[in-house]
């Protein structure tokens, strides 16, 4: 097949719709598809398969915002896209901005199958706004997102359930697939890194996320300034973002200095290998990765109980959970689990085998299954009219 990938969002590996971008073009490539990928990345010009737009811009302020993000936006390009979507036979577009709206509404207008990914929660545009909390601004989120897009195309993937229940409640119905986005083979439990004499007692802490405010990492600095066990415990926050300098004078005064570090995904897993515990503290989370693929690696996590987040439902006992955004809740679980090293090993086997269904290969055998499925069922309704 042909299939076309729209990206409003591609260039650095460093958010979460990215790098399931890059997954699911490498995966369809793998799997003989010719894959013609849609975005702004100046990087992409001239390389085959890739048909590049201009990026969205706007007045100094906003793109300043964004630059400190990095993040840059794309705008449609009518040449463009046409010229990517002569003779394509299935669409996906990632994001419901203007370069993937434009895109869907050109493919449905030729016939051509459109599915759409949802991966940007209400609250991850909100945010920006200061309106993360304003309960009709994000609905009314939702509700431009069905109108504009996946109101429209053939079929949406969702990567939980979670997310599907709360899009369809407040946006509208969709013809659905709920798939993970996959947790990659190479994230298995191993041998940690050797830690120096000085360093043993150590009892490591990491969360990995993007520096922003729905991650929630002031939430786990203020549990360790709380604990008992504060002169032991090191934090290892594992991302970028813009609230890096914000944290590193929140964390100030902690005994152990915290890691404020992006680790490349083959340094990431002896990362993990080494942690004594994963803690997931974000408020809002669609399917949150990065918590999966240190229970892969054989971590035990302890994950904020937030409604507006899919990970807490990953938890396999209400021992993993604590009170979101309470620091004292959470410096209890962390307590517990340095008390009981022995029920944390007993735990960390259980986890091994939850996360076996996320395996990243079957994912995208399924995400492939379903661009085909709706591209096919999409032909018969044709011929049949």
């Amino acid at each position: 097949m042909v299939i076309v990938v729209s990206c409003d969002v591609l260039g650095e590996k460093n958010n979460g719709t990215t790098i399931a971008a890059y997954n699911l073009i490498e995966s369809l490539k793998k799997r003989g598809h010719e894959v013609r990928v849609i975005c702004s990345d100046p990087e992409r010009r001239g390389k085959e398969g890739y048909y590049v737009v201009k990026r969205l811009t706007f007045g100094p302020i906003i793109a300043a915002y964004l630059a400190k993000n990095k993040v840059a936006l794309s705008w449609p390009d009518h040449k463009v896209v046409a010229d990517a979507l002569d003779g394509a036979d299935a669409v996906h577009v990632m994001t419901p901005f203007p370069l993937g709206n434009y895109t869907a509404r050109e493919a449905l207008k030729r016939g051509i199958s459109v599915t759409a990914g949802f991966h940007c929660q209400a609250e991850n545009f909100t945010s920006h706004l200061f309106l993360k909390n304003c309960k009709p601004a994000n609905v009314l989120t939702y509700k431009v997102y069905y109108k504009k897009l996946y109101g429209k195309v053939d079929a949406v993937h969702y990567p939980t359930q979670f997310i599907r229940d709360v899009f369809e409640k407040y946006g509208g119905k969709t013809n659905g697939y709920v798939i993970s986005n996959g947790v990659g083979s190479e994230f298995t439990p191993g041998e940690a890194p050797e830690r120096s004499e000085g360093s043993k007692n150590e009892f490591r802490v990491l969360f990995t996320g993007r520096y922003s405010p729905e991650k929630s990492h002031a939430v786990l600095i203020d549990a360790v300034k709380k604990s008992k066990y504060r002169d032991r415990i090191r934090l290892i926050f594992a991302g970028e973002g813009p609230l890096k300098e914000k944290l590193k004078k929140r964390a100030a005064g902690l005994p152990l200095e915290p890691v404020f570090r992006f680790y490349p995904r083959d340094e990431l897993i002896g990362v993990i290998r080494d942690a004594d515990l994963y803690v997931h503290p974000a408020e809002i989370e669609i399917e949150a990765i990065s918590c999966l693929e240190a229970i892969s690696c054989g971590a035990v996590p302890v994950i904020a109980d937030s409604e507006r987040s899919a990970t807490r439902h990953f938890a396999v006992d209400k021992l993993d959970l604590f009170k979101n955004g309470d620091s004292a809740s959470l410096a209890s679980r962390i307590e517990y689990w340095i008390e009981h090293p022995e029920e944390k090993k007993e735990r960390s086997l259980l986890y091994r085998g939850y996360a076996k269904e996320f395996d990243f290969e079957n994912c995208m055998d399924r995400m492939e299954k379903m661009i085909k499925e709706t591209a096919e069922a999409k032909k018969e309704r044709s011929s049949v009219q």
